[in-house]
């Protein structure tokens, strides 16, 4: 009896250690999953929001980020966004710091893009050393946009195009150029579990670029939209706003219009992304007006490519317009009294997108957006990068110079000081050209916000053989 009790307290004395052991291992795994942080899934934008976009000659170039910018000035007309370009030819992660307090803290950004990468690696095959410089800057560059209350949106180096490189003239290091491609896939792969594991906004620039060209090149070998295998050519940074605008999730379609009878005959609509008013079925068509609460996006004409190869409007800006009970025919589509196209009953019944015919009135005033912010882009905003150019060389050099102690080399003492009176007048040529940036960014919104359009559909009366 005495064994059979001791069994039996024993018995509950492991099932209670089992129990409190359960509990705490389940207490120690919500306790961890309450430490994980969710990526930024999108962006929250209201007008006055201030986005940075940081990086090296890739962005200098004013280009995935006009395209951004186009987005933006057509998708939200009513939301006043101040954009600002940080980019600097060749920089890499410790120039974005040196010049961080005046470059990117000074326009108080909600969110800063962060694309570098490109230049850090030294266009060679991998390199632990050099990574960790990379690692290291980066660390402390994140550190800075948390600290100025930014949220860092990290994004992977871009494509380093191989092929193109073995096709230009320049000479390179076989080695680095087929290897370097995977270099800066390493370093976009750091970045993404940086981001994951912080809950930042993460956008792969790289997969695209190199999907895309894998594709083109089942056609054609030689396609390329990396010409000098690192800058993206236009259509290239066409893939990169795409990119970009997809991975942070914005709203991908402008309108939809569903237009339809009931059993009575009587006309109804069901429409998003704005109003319609004045719906008439006539015994030849119908007619309806339309105000929209945006603009399809477009790009100009260099960049076009890039919209054909990531089908940008169908994806990113579908204008969608479904008409119902139409007899058996065709019929011409008009605008604003401006014929846009022809087409049979069965097409319009399914459904038909409108957001990349150059004949709309809509696409025609978002092409003069996006040419006029393509004017601001190459004039002041390229202007003010420019001027960014000695900051980095002045930087670069005095970093040399304090590593030298005493014995100061002259030459490099003398290059300082000649960049030095060159900066001078940079605060004046920064100040000018955000001037002329706003004034054209006025006249973007000026021209940006839509009107109601007059919509007919009129059935093609077949003629009569003789």
């Amino acid at each position: 009896m005495h064994y059979s009790l001791i069994r039996k307290r024993l018995i509950s004395v492991f099932a209670l250690l089992l129990l409190l052991q359960t509990a705490q291992g389940l207490q120690a795994q919500e306790a961890q999953q309450q430490t994980h942080k969710a990526p930024l899934a999108k962006l929250e934008l209201k007008s006055g929001d201030s986005i940075v976009f940081l990086g090296d000659s890739i962005t200098h170039q004013c280009l995935y980020t006009q395209y951004v910018e186009d987005f933006f000035y057509t998708r939200y007309p009513k939301m006043r966004l101040k954009f600002h370009n940080s980019g600097v030819g060749g920089a890499k992660a410790w120039d974005a710091l040196a010049r961080f307090d005046r470059d990117v803290a000074a326009y108080k950004p909600k969110y800063v893009t962060v694309l570098l990468g490109m230049n850090d690696g030294q266009y060679q095959p991998f390199n632990e050393t050099i990574f960790q410089t990379y690692y290291k800057d980066m660390q402390e560059l994140i550190a800075k946009i948390k600290g100025i209350g930014a949220q860092p949106i990290l994004m992977t180096p871009t494509m380093f195009d191989a092929r193109a490189a073995r096709m230009g003239k320049r000479k390179r290091d076989p080695a680095a150029v087929e290897l370097y491609n995977s270099v800066l896939a390493y370093y976009g792969t750091w970045l993404r579990e940086v981001a994951a594991e912080s809950g930042f906004g993460f956008v792969d620039m790289y997969s695209p670029l190199n999907n895309i060209t894998l594709t083109a090149r089942q056609k054609d070998p030689s396609f390329t939209i990396i010409k000098d295998a690192i800058h993206p050519d236009p259509p290239g940074q066409v893939v990169m706003a795409y990119a970009l605008l997809s991975d942070m999730n914005v709203q991908r379609q402008v309108s939809r219009i569903n237009i339809s009878q009931t059993a009575k005959g009587k006309p109804t609509a069901t429409a998003k992304g704005g109003t319609l008013s004045d719906l008439q079925y006539t015994d030849d068509g119908v007619s309806f007006t339309w105000l929209a609460d945006s603009l399809p996006w477009v790009v100009p004409q260099e960049a076009q490519l890039g919209a054909e190869l990531t089908k940008l409007g169908h994806r990113m800006s579908q204008e969608s317009l479904s008409i119902h009970g139409l007899p058996a025919g065709r019929y011409v589509l008009s605008i604003d009294g401006n014929v846009v196209g022809q087409y049979a009953n069965t097409a319009l019944a399914r459904h038909i997108e409108l957001q990349s015919n150059a004949k709309t009135p809509q696409y025609q005033q978002a092409m003069k957006v996006a040419l006029l912010n393509k004017e601001r882009n190459d004039g002041p905003v390229k202007n003010k990068r420019n001027s960014w150019r000695a900051f980095q060389q002045f930087a670069r050099i005095k970093r040399e110079l304090d590593a030298q102690g005493d014995q100061k080399d002259k030459t490099q003492v003398a290059r300082l000081d000649r960049l030095e009176k060159q900066l001078e007048n940079q605060e004046k040529t920064i100040q000018e050209s955000e001037a002329a940036d706003l004034a054209l960014e006025d006249k973007i919104f000026k021209i940006n916000q839509p009107v109601a359009r007059k919509y007919v559909l009129k059935k093609v009366v077949a003629r009569k053989k003789k």
